[in-house]
């Protein structure tokens, strides 16, 4: 039998948030991979102060922040949420 390559069978979970780039967001995730997005397709986030992003907590499905009204979930993240859900 052939060994199913990728990520099929892993459900995507956030371990750590970083804004290593002005303007960028990564995301690493448990599995190892790391999404890098611009933050300008997070409206939220840019009003999030640049000195309180390195403070966020992590959700069920996502992350937030303490001055951040929604959390961001790693379906929005990943781009397709029909596709992602879980």
């Amino acid at each position: 039998m052939y060994k199913i390559e990728g990520y099929w069978d892993v459900t995507p979970k956030i371990k750590k948030v970083s804004f290593p780039i002005r303007g960028k967001m990564s995301v690493s995730l448990e599995d190892g991979r790391v999404i890098t997005v611009p933050i300008s397709a997070f409206p939220s986030i840019k009003k999030v102060p640049v000195n309180e992003r390195k403070r966020y907590y992590l959700t069920a499905g996502g992350v937030t922040w303490d001055s951040c009204p929604e959390v961001i979930h790693i379906e929005q993240i990943l781009g397709n949420y029909n596709k992602y859900k879980h």
